[in-house]
């Protein structure tokens, strides 16, 4: 849950392209190795970045959202994705799983505490870490907040974003039976781990482009799934957490465990037209971290590159400096 349509148009709100100091692979046990980068200033704030599907991986131009003068950028991809390796694989790949992995790279690169950034399922993780590991998470900058209930999966998977968009809806739902559409997680589950790489490639291209279709407010419908090795990892990954609940042990379990970080505080950025993560979860959240301050964005939805988004995910970063820097 994490596309970046439209990026063209935020590049202006952004710092200029940057490449990494670091990158090493890193062995986190279970038979999986992670990618993970480090830009801008070695000895700045760290900042984590979190990105969204689960199954997105990050890119270059998440590296551009902090003032590489100020920040030491962390970027990784998480378990089975990107370029960490074995690819698509879900096996040993949970939420849990990945909070061990965040701490794994937090101390080996000797960081006591950093800033946690992170969209869309990139805040669920964000969430969940920062109350698994509060004592080292300095702010939290959240983007499309997700909270992993099931009323959000309904919404998306369930028909409701397909009133909005019914001949995208369409499309996705009439490669399933009829009698298999009362749950649209499991019917593409049983497609996307078929064994048959043909199926599982034709199935993952129509989920990947469900998503991506309406991740833009100024979307046309035709979101693309991009290329077969991405969208089989995104959509494998994707529906492995989503059929699992995420692996959280209550439909509330982040809201539940908000006075566990209640202290810390954080920004939320949230598009008012978010097709795909509704901004009723961003409002609830916010309303039980008396720390946090909501932003909703008016003109914007889900996309971390909406240029409205991209603007006041910049600011948000700069203010964050300019005060560490004046405590410190």
């Amino acid at each position: 849950m994490d596309k970046a349509s439209g990026q063209k148009r935020a590049v202006s709100h952004l710092y200029a392209p940057i490449d990494p100091f670091d990158q090493q692979m890193l062995d986190v046990g279970d038979g999986h190795r992670i990618y993970v980068e480090q830009c801008g200033n070695p000895d700045g704030i760290p900042v984590v970045v979190f990105h969204g599907g689960p199954g997105g991986g990050c890119s270059p131009m998440m590296r551009r959202y902090f003032n590489p003068a100020v920040y030491r950028i962390i970027l990784f991809d998480q378990r089975g994705c990107g370029r960490s390796r074995p690819h698509a694989s879900v096996e040993n790949n949970t939420t849990w799983h990945l909070v061990a992995d965040i701490e794994l790279i937090r101390t080996t690169l000797g960081i006591a505490d950093w800033v946690v950034f992170g969209g869309s399922w990139g805040a669920t993780l964000a969430l969940i870490y920062a109350q698994a590991h509060p004592e080292h998470v300095l702010h939290l900058v959240l983007r499309g907040v997700f909270l992993s209930t099931q009323r959000e999966l309904d919404w998306f998977y369930g028909g409701g974003a397909g009133a909005f968009w019914p001949e995208v809806w369409e499309n996705f739902e009439n490669l399933i039976p009829v009698e298999e559409r009362g749950d649209m997680i499991a019917a593409y589950h049983r497609r996307l781990f078929s064994g048959d790489a043909m199926i599982e490639t034709r199935y993952a291209r129509a989920w990947a482009g469900w998503e991506n279709a309406l991740a833009s407010i100024d979307s046309t419908g035709a979101g693309g799934s991009g290329p077969a090795e991405y969208a089989r990892a995104f959509a494998r990954l994707e529906n492995h957490y989503f059929s699992h609940g995420c692996f959280l042990t209550a439909e509330q379990q982040i809201l539940n465990n908000m006075d566990k970080i209640a202290h810390i505080p954080g920004i939320i950025v949230q598009g008012r037209f978010d097709m795909i993560c509704p901004p009723v979860s961003a409002h609830t959240l916010a309303d039980l971290w008396p720390a946090s301050r909501l932003i909703m964005v008016p003109k914007a939805g889900h996309a971390l590159s909406e240029p409205g988004i991209s603007a006041e995910l910049v600011l948000s970063m700069d203010a964050i400096a300019i005060t560490k820097m004046i405590t410190n």
